[in-house]
């Protein structure tokens, strides 16, 4: 059975800065695209981020974009999202998530995501 994990998440101020890590078991890493989405409580669910199987093509939701880095490292089979200058409405529950679609036109859409991982918790204070 695929697991997608997620770590790196916590609690830091304002301003400062986090780097989340995600993995999977059971997959071809260098197959998949690779996203980061977000859920604060009482919100939906939003894409922050996606990269394309080999990394050479990213995007990110304009509320992150300049602030936040996604990357991957083929050889640890390793995606991260690198979040710098947080603030205090980036806090939310962070997901990874895999698809076999690419990182282009609908990558924000939920339902074009294969497999998802539990969460890490991001909470960032005032």
């Amino acid at each position: 059975q695929v697991q997608v994990m997620e770590s790196g998440g916590g609690e830091v101020q304002a301003g400062g800065s986090l780097r989340l890590s995600c993995t999977a078991s059971l997959l071809t890493f260098d197959q998949w695209t690779w996203g980061w989405f977000r859920q604060a409580p009482g919100e939906e669910r939003e894409a922050v981020s996606c990269i394309s199987r080999v990394g050479s093509a990213s995007v990110y939701a304009d509320s992150v974009q300049g602030r936040f880095t996604i990357s991957r490292d083929g050889a640890k089979k390793m995606v991260y999202l690198q979040m710098n200058n947080l603030k205090p409405e980036d806090t939310a529950m962070y997901y990874c998530a895999a698809t076999g679609s690419y990182c282009s036109g609908s990558w924000s859409s939920e339902g074009r995501y294969d497999y998802w991982g539990q969460g890490t918790q991001v909470t960032v204070s005032s």
